[in-house]
């Protein structure tokens, strides 16, 4: 409950954050043409608001609402969310949105996402200034990685080090990497120190979506972290550092190993090998019911060199700015699987969204994510949909390429048509939450 909890805070806040940035970009730059914006709200207030506030000779009613699915600036003479018929068939003011040059209505709705943009920029760089950025090169992994059977297919073997896609070098682990293995004719590895060029299959994403197993992870040998309280490990002695190298005479190289061997000997005692500070030890232990010893192993950024790299206040914003343009593309590359069948099973709403925080609060992990899905709400919501900002953008093009407005009505419908779409994809990613959730 307690994680639950933690993980539910961390995601309100965060989005809280983006909402507030978000719906502040349009709010401003609606200020700075002199339109008048009648409502900012955090969250939605359908019937009443948990708090509403309008300043003396003010025209915006500032507020929040009690459900937490976004939040909105409620412009004057704007076709939006609200619906508002009844002020759409008044002669137009002054003083609103439809009144305005094409331009400035364009650069109200493009707001929105350029304030997320610089958001993500601006944490980017802030993090990066406050934590530095340490990652852990894939050369440096000299025991390789461990394959889904997804890409064991595809022709990887564990134990392979990443090396090269296409002729790139891959320098870390994550999404970028995935992609380019994805993308590439011929991915090198080393192999037995060996390099072996892979001829990569077309569908490995859409197999990988499919078996839902991930692409790979780190292969790291059994090396004791801290032992558990009351635990076999704790028993006989271990202690941080000393590094499990057989079982029964058996040899466990990487944890892997170590953990299919004492899932074979449940319940049994077993000849455990294991060297400390050079010297090699044997001791009687008892493998659990669970098949463990009770300790906690180090990670691969515990085991393996990594690298660090600095940036002063001024170096960080254009790192940053780096860091927030390759996360875009890199979210932009995998967009093109949500149309595929696996992708669309995949998809996920807000509880898969709130699974990606840290169950224990870390600022860093925090502000990441933050960044992250600020990156996310900016595509999202610059795609040609109606009711998102792309499809406000999307008529104003028109606009000003035909020069003249499109029809009102049409409008009103395809407002209403992007309410029932976005409606029907948010039932269906947070419907799919639920389904995982049961039958996991």
């Amino acid at each position: 409950m307690e994680t639950f909890l933690i993980k539910a805070l961390q995601l309100i806040l965060s989005l809280s954050i983006l909402v507030v940035v978000h719906e502040f970009g349009h709010y401003i730059f609606a200020r700075m043409f002199k339109i008048r914006v009648e409502k900012f709200y955090l969250f939605f207030d359908p019937w009443f608001a948990l708090f509403r506030y309008k300043p003396k000779n003010s025209h915006t009613e500032y507020g929040i609402g009690w459900l937490p699915l976004g939040g909105y600036v409620k412009i004057s003479g704007m076709m939006d969310e609200s619906m508002d018929k009844e002020q759409m068939a008044q002669p137009a003011q002054p003083w609103e949105f439809r009144s305005k040059p094409a331009w400035q209505r364009l650069l109200v709705m493009v707001a929105g996402v350029l304030f997320n943009l610089v958001l993500a920029f601006f944490i980017y760089a802030m993090v990066l200034f406050t934590w530095n950025d340490t990652y852990l090169p894939l050369k440096n992994v000299t025991q390789g990685m461990e394959f889904s059977q997804a890409a064991q297919n595809a022709g990887f073997q564990d134990g392979d080090i990443l090396l090269r896609a296409d002729g790139k070098e891959l320098e870390r682990f994550g999404v970028r990497t995935l992609i380019d293995v994805a993308d590439a004719n011929t991915v090198t590895v080393l192999r037995n120190g060996q390099e072996v060029a892979l001829t990569i299959p077309e569908t490995l994403m859409q197999n990988l979506l499919t078996d839902k197993e991930g692409f790979a992870n780190y292969r790291v040998p059994a090396v004791v972290y801290e032992t558990m309280e009351g635990s076999a490990a704790r028993e006989v002695g271990l202690v941080r550092g000393d590094s499990i190298v057989g079982i029964n005479g058996i040899a466990t190289p990487v944890f892997a190993d170590l953990r299919t061997i004492l899932d074979n000997n449940r319940n049994d005692e077993v000849s455990l090998d294991y060297y400390r500070s050079g010297t090699l030890h044997t001791t009687a232990i008892r493998v659990d019911s669970a098949g463990t010893l009770g300790f906690y192993a180090m990670g691969p950024a515990q085991v393996y060199r990594t690298v660090t790299r600095t940036y002063g206040f001024f170096e960080s914003f254009p790192a940053g700015t780096r860091m927030g343009i390759q996360t875009l593309k890199d979210y932009v590359a995998q967009f093109k699987y949500v149309f595929t069948k696996e992708g669309a099973s995949s998809l996920g709403g807000f509880g898969a969204i709130g699974n990606l925080f840290p169950a224990q609060w870390n600022w860093q992990a925090f502000w990441m994510m933050t960044a992250f899905l600020s990156v996310i709400l900016a595509f999202m919501n610059i795609l040609p949909i109606p009711a998102l900002d792309g499809g406000h953008v999307m008529f104003l093009i028109y606009e000003v390429i035909v020069r003249r407005k499109p029809n009102e009505k049409f409008m009103e419908y395809a407002q209403v048509a992007g309410m029932i779409l976005l409606l029907g994809l948010v039932l269906y990613a947070n419907g799919m939450d639920v389904i995982r959730a049961i039958f996991k």
